[in-house]
């Protein structure tokens, strides 16, 4: 028996010095909701989980710009629902002003809503959204995913000459001699015909960027599941991990205690 080298002393604190640190990182895991606290837990997989982090974090962006781009296209549509109001009451003012019974007070009443209507439609051509124009005719480039990819949505132009035909004296339903009514009827005809013909581009513009905002929502949650596996804590198992460690660590300081003691019995023999 030796008193200056306690060796079952010293054994007992370096077990005591592991369990004291397992049961600190248990803490640290529970408390954190993380499995990794530190680089030296997973070196390997943090390097993984900073990648699925910034992906995910673009991915989230790229999602803004979607639902920005969608709001876009929904205003322009808002827009030309509005101005296919408007040309479907003008064509039918033009059909109206054609009635033989109708003297000429009668037209210009109908012309002077043709007018009205006109400037309405004339004052949509210089609408915004945020500062972009809604129907300068412009191709914009929307963000779809975190890499920088791109949807170009299709531009509307309210001011090609098919438009420019509703203004100035070509919707006059009262003249070029009678028969402004008729030639205003062509002119708005034509106009809703290509009207149609770019809300049909708006709406494959919408349908698109739907597709796109939902492929990016599905790989998102992709990556956070995967990402999730890498990082999220194991709550039933660190538990039992922590239980294990918190026992082992009261045994281990009522085992020191008791080691630290043994050299006493030397006192005994020199009794």
């Amino acid at each position: 028996m030796v008193i200056n080298t306690n060796l079952q002393a010293q054994t007992t604190s370096t077990r005591l010095g592991q369990s004291s640190t397992m049961l600190a990182q248990s803490l640290a895991r529970l408390s954190s909701g993380s499995r990794i606290t530190s680089p030296a837990d997973d070196s390997a997989g943090l390097a993984v989980s900073m990648k699925l982090t910034s992906q995910i974090t673009r991915l989230g962006a790229a999602d803004n710009n979607i639902a920005n781009a969608i709001s876009f296209s929904q205003t322009q549509d808002g827009y030309i629902q509005k101005i296919s109001d408007s040309l479907t009451r003008m064509s039918e003012l033009t059909v109206l002003a054609q009635d033989v019974t109708k003297s000429t007070s009668d037209r210009a009443g109908y012309d002077q809503e043709m007018q009205s209507l006109e400037t309405y439609v004339r004052s949509a051509v210089t609408r915004d959204f945020n500062g972009v124009s809604l129907f300068s005719g412009n191709t914009l480039n929307a963000t779809t995913d975190g890499e920088g990819n791109s949807f170009a949505m299709a531009g509307i132009n309210l001011s090609t000459s098919i438009y420019n035909n509703l203004y100035g004296d070509r919707v006059n339903i009262i003249g070029n001699n009678g028969t402004g009514a008729v030639y205003a009827m062509n002119d708005v005809t034509k106009v809703l015909n290509q009207l149609a013909a770019d809300r049909a581009k708006v709406g494959s513009n919408l349908a698109a960027l739907t597709y796109y905002q939902n492929q990016t929502a599905t790989l998102k949650n992709s990556l956070s599941a995967a990402n999730s596996q890498i990082t999220d804590v194991d709550v039933a198992q660190e538990s039992t991990n922590y239980a294990k460690d918190n026992i082992l660590t009261q045994t281990g300081t009522a085992m020191l205690a008791q080691a630290n003691s043994l050299p006493q019995s030397v006192l005994k023999l020199l009794g």
